[in-house]
């Protein structure tokens, strides 16, 4: 009886002390293969992906240890970029289901997931995904209403010396600026944006860690509401030699070539009508001494860009040519499995792209000027283990020197005409890019805790801090950012509980009043460039039940403190959110 009681305890005492969610997302139990963010290859790992590599086609089987890979589905269930708060039943999903939800402020899911294993262990599948919501009607007179739509189709396919996956998927964002705070538009204003964007992406991955290792290539078509394009090509191939045996010390060497090309051309139709066009040649050479867990690595990064940025309204043209140099280098003592000291430092080169900048805050005006950003170095160190395999934790410091730091502004009216006749994002209530020189220093920690068999409890905390050579403060970055989660499973597995509660402290931004001044009559504004967002904290439960193996109901709770919080100036949240369902499987 108490392995029931605990969890519920606990799950009830964590809703009150931990409230909020920045962002929200529902549970999407897809077994297409996801993009891997970081994946090492390792022969002391300790778990190996069945069938991969097929056991009776590889002589030395790989074992694979897979990390940091990010939820399959990506979309909003708010006003707001979302996050996976519903955990997923662990190895029991089903490759084929369809999933249909409806809730408050008139959101509507739809879900479905197919796919074939054909001969020669072929897989083919695709994906649909629908949400919408109807928005804040009783916090705003004009429209606030989104929708969100993805439809994707993949092949997994395994060789005798590889595995191949290619993916292509299409997203539309169909959503509005509604985010209007010092003026009084009607009802039937158009504030209307409107994203389009076709992915197709490549990997093949040899089983064998010798001289090619794998290849990754991703290509981008963006077009928007208000004809902005932006077109994005990359390839990455690794090149490795591991497991070299250093005599009899017990000591293994690995090498390791990292080549990536990148290509991105960005143009913008309104405003200035700024255009960007990057092309980056990137190598990374490394060699790791490794002995058990304890390792050296010692590396560098090259960077050759080529920079093009031009202003057609002001007939400016920006190029720049620069090779780059980064450090690469870490280390980790393992004391034992329950302390492992390491640290190192590294830096790099980060293409903002106007892709990259919409997923972050898609309210931005459709014209934006971008530049890279250059992280010089990054010192970090830490300390992390795994104690009776029962707790993990990690715990890590930072500072860094960066160029050209990314955040956003507000930006004003682009105009003083005294009218509401205006465009949807002359209002504002947009946001552009700015750019500074400045340190940042980072302390974060996480943890997870397996106190039951069927419970798993996570947290985790991240503090940033900035020292910016021209502004005062970063806009619209947080200082601190908190998560704390729980899964909770019982009744022979078939039922399955979540928790999560997500923090954010106050952010400053930029905003404006404005009024009209004069005659005849004009806008003027006044800027505060030191106002408060204000922080958040959200709490987020879900439930969902196996009545058959094949049928499925699910309950999701969203933002259940009903805080009308704002992540950009004058972008309320959906407030409570409650959503069901069924989830039938094939």
């Amino acid at each position: 009886m108490m392995k029931y009681i605990l969890p519920i305890i606990f799950l009830g005492v964590s809703s009150v002390a931990f409230s909020q969610i920045k962002e929200e997302k529902l549970i999407l139990n897809k077994k297409r293969e996801p993009e891997v963010k970081k994946i090492e290859k390792k022969k002391t790992s300790v778990e190996t992906i069945k069938n991969y590599p097929p056991e009776e086609k590889s002589q030395n089987p790989v074992k694979y240890n897979i990390t940091d890979v990010p939820a399959v589905s990506d979309f909003k269930t708010s006003t707001i970029q979302g996050e996976d708060v519903t955990p997923k039943f662990e190895g029991t999903a089903q490759d084929n289901y369809f999933q249909f939800g409806m809730g408050n402020y008139g959101k509507i899911l739809a879900d479905a997931n197919i796919s074939k294993t054909l001969e020669n262990k072929i897989e083919v599948g695709a994906d649909v995904h629908v949400l919408s919501t109807q928005g804040l009607k009783k916090e705003y007179a004009w429209d606030s209403k989104q929708s969100n739509a993805t439809i994707g189709a993949f092949l997994n396919s395994y060789g005798e010396k590889g595995k191949f996956n290619v993916n292509a998927e299409y997203g539309l964002n169909n959503y509005n600026y509604y985010g209007i705070y010092a003026l009084e538009p009607s009802a039937d204003v158009d504030l209307k944006q409107k994203v389009n964007q076709f992915k197709v992406n490549g990997y093949y991955d040899f089983y064998s860690n010798e001289i090619l290792n794998d290849v990754r290539v991703k290509s981008s078509f963006l077009k928007d509401h208000f004809d902005a394009q932006e077109n994005q090509v990359s390839i990455l191939a690794n090149f490795s030699k591991h497991a070299v045996e250093l005599g009899k010390s017990g000591v293994n060497l690995n090498a390791d070539l990292g080549v990536g090309l990148e290509s991105v051309k960005t143009d913008f139709a309104i405003r200035d009508k700024n255009s960007a066009t990057f092309f980056n040649m990137n190598l990374a050479p490394k060699v790791t001494f490794r002995k058990g867990d304890s390792y050296l690595m010692l590396g560098s990064s090259f960077s050759f860009l080529n920079a093009k940025n031009s202003n057609d309204l002001l007939a400016e043209q920006l190029k720049n040519n620069k090779t780059y140099w980064f450090p690469q280098a870490e280390f980790q003592y393992a004391a034992a499995n329950e302390f492992k000291f390491y640290g190192g430092v590294d830096g790099g080169l980060k293409l903002n792209t106007y892709s990259d900048l919409l997923q972050e805050n898609p309210f931005i005006v459709s014209d934006q000027y971008l530049k890279p950003t250059e992280t010089k170095y990054h010192f970090y160190v830490g300390l992390r283990g795994d104690i009776d395999e029962t707790f993990k934790y990690d715990i890590s410091a930072g500072y860094g020197k960066m160029r050209d730091i990314m955040f956003f502004k507000a930006n004003d009216l682009f105009d003083n005409t005294y009218s509401l006749n205006r465009s949807a994002y002359n209002f504002a209530n947009t946001f552009s890019a700015i750019y500074d020189d400045g340190n940042v220093s980072d302390i974060k920690g996480s943890l997870q805790y397996f106190p039951l068999e069927n419970l798993i409890l996570d947290g985790e905390v991240r503090f940033t801090k900035y020292d910016l050579k021209n502004y005062e403060n970063i806009y619209n970055v947080p200082l601190l950012n908190a998560s704390i989660g729980a899964k909770y499973t019982m009744l022979d597995k078939k039922l399955l509980l979540g928790f999560k509660g997500i923090f954010a402290s106050d952010r400053t931004t930029n905003s404006f009043a404005i009024e009209g001044v004069g005659t005849p009559m004009i806008y003027q504004s006044t800027e505060d460039t030191n106002d408060k967002v204000g922080g958040y904290a959200d709490i987020n439960l879900s439930a969902e039940y196996k009545i058959h193996k094949n049928f499925s109901i699910f309950a999701l709770g969203n933002n259940l403190l009903s805080s009308k919080y704002q992540t950009y100036k004058g972008y309320k949240v959906l407030g409570a959110q409650i959503l069901g369902g069924i989830k039938i499987s094939f």
